[in-house]
C-alpha cells in the first residue's frame, strides 16, 4: 500500500519540477512511511511513498520493464499476481523481482489497456510507456484506493489524495458549488466529483489514456457490478458462497508481513476473522474499539475472540466529536460527515500497533442487502405499485401536506417524512431516504447568494440516473446498486482507506473480491432478503462457523450519537465554532438559520445533530483551507472566480 503522484505535461516533453514533484510526494508521506522513489524525464514525473508488504528488498517503486521504456508508479496491493506471473513467463516475459507491482507492467506490455481484466484485487497505479508516448491510469473496480486528478496550465497531475495535488504550486483553489451541495445532502462528494472544482476522482472500475497534444480523455469504464439474476437452488447458493468468501479470505493473507483483522460484534467481520482462524494455525490478532452506550460492541467481540482463539486487542475511546470534526479535513483533504470515520481512525491506530495489513468485514451489507433502508425501500416500492401514478403520488403528497410535524414525537409517529417519499418515484425517495440534510433544510441553511449560483445542480440526478442503468426491475437490486456506486465506493471506502492510510495500515476486504461480488449480484431477491430481513444466504452460509447470537444480533453502527454532545455545554461549543466569522463570512450560509438549527436541538425540539455535525466538518474544513491555502472569504464570489493558470 503506498501513496503516488505524477506530472505530465500534455503540450510535449517540457521540464519537469522536481521540487513540485518532491513537495507533492511528501504529502503522501503517511501513505508510505517505509521509504519514497522518482522517476524523472522531459515531459513526465513520478514520484511515490512505498508502505512495504510483498517483496520488501525487490518492491521499490517507480519500477521499470526490462529495458526502462515502461515505468509504473503503484499503490494496493494485486491478489492474483502469482499465476498471472506464471502466464506472463510463459508468454516470454522476464521478471527481474517477486513483486506484485511487475506482473501490471508485464501485463500492459502483453495487453495494453486490457490488462485490466487480468487484475484481481484493489490498485491504483499510472504508467508511462515511452515507446506508445501514453500516461494510463487505472483505478480497481470498487475504487478501494483512490486517484485524483486535474489540468494545471499544461500539465496533467495526478495524486492518492487531494493533498498531493494540493502542494502543486498552480492548484486551483476555487471550492466546487456542486460539490459543496452533495457534501450538504449526503455527507460526502460523490466521485468523479470532489470538494475543489476542476479536481476529479478517477471512477470506480474506470481507466484513461493520456497523450501529448491531445484533448483530456474522458474516462473510459471497463467493469460495472451487473445484476441479471440467474436460478439457482439454496443449498447450491450457500456452498457456493462459503467457497467463494473463503478464497478470497485466502488470498488476503497473502502477505510478508503481520496480517490481523477488525472485529466487531456483527456477522461481516466476524465471518472473515472465523476464515482467518480456519486458514492459518497462527493465532489472529484482532482489534476492536469500544465507544460506550448502548452500540459498544466490546463485550460481543471479546466473546467471539475467545470462540475463536484470536489475539484480541480493545479499546475503550470517549470520543469528543466537536473536537474530531476539525481533524477531518486533514484525514480526508476535503469535508466529510461519516462520523464513524473517527472510530475507524482509533481501531486503525490500534491495530498498527501490531500488524501491517487488517482485514475488515466492509462490503457485506451492499453485497447481501444488510441495510435496515432496504427494507423500507421496498415496502415503499409496493406501496407505490399498489396505487401507481398521478393518483398515488397526489394523495400522498396531499396527506404529507396534511400531517404535522412530529420530529420530537416517538418514531412511529413521524409519518410526514414517509408520506412524502412515498409521493415521489422510487428513486427520489431513496435519495431523500439516505440523504444527511434534505433539500428543504439546505434551502434555508444555504445563503440565497448560494442557492443562486448553485441552483443548476440537483445531488438527486445521480441517484435517479444509477437506478435507470441498473439493467434490472428489481427495486433491491436498483438500490443496491445505486450504493455501491455511490455510498460505498464514495464513503464507506473512503472512510477505511484514509483513516487505516493516516495510521500506514492496509486494509483488505474479502467480501469487495470482483469475483465475489459479480456473482452475489447474480442472486435472486429471496437468498439475500428473506420475510423483511437482508444477509439471508450470508448467515445460512456460515453457519457453523458464526455462533447463532451473532448472526441473530441486530445491525449497529460503528459510531456513538451525535445528539447529546451538541446539547448543554457542548451547544455553546457549537455557537462558537459555527458563528465564527469563517464560516459566516463565507457567504455560503444563513447565520441566523444555524441559530435555529443550534438552538432547537438544544431544546431538543428536533434532533439536528446530523446538520449540525456536517457544519462543524465543513468548518473545520474552511479553517484548516484558511490556513493552509489562503483565500478570501469576504464574499461568495472570491470563491466563484475563475482559478488562476500556470
Amino acid at each position: 500500500m503506498c501513496g503516488i503522484a505524477g506530472i505530465f505535461d500534455i503540450s510535449g516533453p517540457g521540464p519537469i519540477s522536481r521540487r513540485t514533484l518532491q513537495r507533492m510526494t511528501d504529502a503522501l508521506r503517511h501513505r508510505g512511511p517505509d521509504g519514497e522513489g522518482f522517476h524523472m524525464e522531459p515531459g513526465i514525473g513520478f514520484g511515490h511513498r512505498r508502505l512495504s508488504i510483498i517483496d520488501i528488498e525487490g518492491g521499490r517503486q517507480p519500477m521499470y520493464n526490462e529495458d526502462g521504456s515502461v515505468v509504473i508508479t503503484f499503490n494496493g496491493e494485486i491478489y492474483d499476481y502469482e499465476p498471472l506471473r506464471l502466464i506472463l513467463q510463459r508468454r516470454g516475459h522476464k521478471f527481474a523481482n517477486r513483486s506484485d507491482t511487475e506482473t501490471i507492467i508485464h501485463a500492459w506490455e502483453e495487453w495494453g489497456t486490457g490488462c485490466l481484466e487480468h487484475l484481481s484485487g484493489m490498485f491504483a497505479f499510472a504508467i508511462w510507456d515511452r515507446n506508445r508516448g501514453q500516461l494510463f491510469l487505472a483505478r480497481d473496480r470498487f475504487g478501494k484506493k483512490p486517484l485524483y486528478y486535474s489540468l494545471i496550465g499544461r500539465h496533467f497531475v495526478f495524486a492518492s489524495e487531494l493533498d498531493g495535488l494540493a502542494s502543486h504550486p498552480g492548484f486551483g483553489r476555487r471550492l466546487s458549488t456542486s460539490g459543496i451541495n452533495d457534501y450538504f445532502a449526503l455527507g460526502y462528494v460523490p466521485q468523479p466529483r470532489c470538494i475543489y472544482e476542476g479536481v476529479f476522482q478517477l471512477p470506480a472500475g474506470c481507466s484513461m489514456v493520456v497523450e501529448a497534444g491531445c484533448p483530456l480523455p474522458v474516462p473510459q469504464r471497463y467493469w460495472h457490478p451487473c445484476f441479471h439474476k440467474r436460478p439457482i437452488d439454496d443449498r447450491a447458493a450457500i456452498d457456493k458462497l462459503r467457497h467463494l468468501l473463503g478464497e478470497a479470505v485466502a488470498r488476503r493473507l497473502v502477505a510478508d508481513v503481520p496480517v490481523g483483522a477488525f472485529l466487531s460484534g456483527g456477522v461481516d467481520s466476524t465471518a472473515v476473522v472465523a476464515l482467518m482462524a480456519a486458514l492459518r494455525s497462527d493465532p489472529i490478532s484482532t482489534f476492536t474499539i469500544g465507544l460506550g452506550g448502548e452500540a459498544d460492541e466490546t463485550i460481543p467481540a471479546q466473546i467471539t475472540a475467545r470462540r475463536l482463539g484470536t489475539v484480541h486487542t480493545d479499546e475503550t475511546y470517549d470520543v469528543d466529536y466537536i473536537k474530531a470534526a476539525r481533524e477531518q479535513a486533514t484525514l480526508f483533504g476535503e469535508p466529510f460527515a461519516d462520523s464513524s470515520s473517527v472510530p475507524t481512525y482509533r481501531v486503525s491506530h490500534l491495530a498498527r500497533q501490531a500488524v501491517t495489513v487488517a482485514l475488515s468485514g466492509d462490503g457485506g451489507d451492499e453485497l447481501f442487502g444488510g441495510y435496515r433502508r432496504y427494507r423500507w425501500h421496498l415496502i415503499g416500492t409496493a406501496i407505490r405499485n399498489y396505487l401507481p401514478g398521478p393518483l398515488g403520488r397526489h394523495l400522498f403528497r396531499g396527506l404529507a401536506r396534511l400531517y404535522p410535524h412530529l420530529e420530537h414525537a416517538p418514531q412511529w409517529l413521524r409519518a410526514k417524512q414517509t408520506l412524502t417519499e412515498l409521493g415521489l418515484d422510487s428513486a427520489l425517495a431513496y435519495y431523500r431516504m439516505v440523504c444527511r440534510v434534505r433539500d428543504e433544510q439546505r434551502n434555508v441553511l444555504m445563503s440565497p447568494t448560494f442557492l443562486k449560483a448553485s441552483s443548476g445542480h440537483d445531488s438527486a440526478a445521480q441517484f435517479t440516473e444509477l437506478m435507470e442503468s441498473a439493467e434490472t426491475e428489481d427495486p433491491l437490486a436498483q438500490a443496491m446498486y445505486t450504493d455501491m456506486n455511490t455510498w460505498l465506493v464514495s464513503d464507506i471506502l473512503v472512510k477505511v482507506d484514509r483513516a487505516s492510510m493516516a495510521n500506514s495500515l492496509e486494509v483488505r476486504t474479502p467480501f469487495l473480491d470482483h469475483g465475489l461480488a459479480e456473482w452475489a449480484a447474480t442472486l435472486p431477491r429471496r437468498l439475500v432478503s428473506r420475510r423483511g430481513q437482508g444477509k439471508f444466504i450470508l448467515k445460512r452460509a456460515v453457519e457453523g462457523l458464526v455462533e447463532n447470537d451473532v448472526l441473530n444480533r441486530a445491525k449497529r453502527g460503528f459510531a456513538r450519537p451525535l445528539a447529546d454532545q451538541f446539547r448543554g455545554s457542548g451547544a455553546e461549543r457549537l455557537r462558537k465554532r459555527l458563528l465564527d466569522p469563517i464560516m459566516l463570512d463565507s457567504g455560503y450560509f444563513n447565520a441566523h438559520r444555524i441559530v435555529q438549527l443550534i438552538d432547537e436541538h438544544d431544546r431538543r425540539l428536533r434532533d439536528n445533530s446530523a446538520a449540525l455535525w456536517s457544519l462543524l466538518v465543513f468548518e473545520g474544513f474552511l479553517a484548516r483551507l484558511d490556513e493552509r491555502l489562503p483565500m478570501a472569504h469576504s464574499a461568495l464570489e472570491s470563491k466563484l472566480a475563475p482559478a488562476a493558470t500556470y
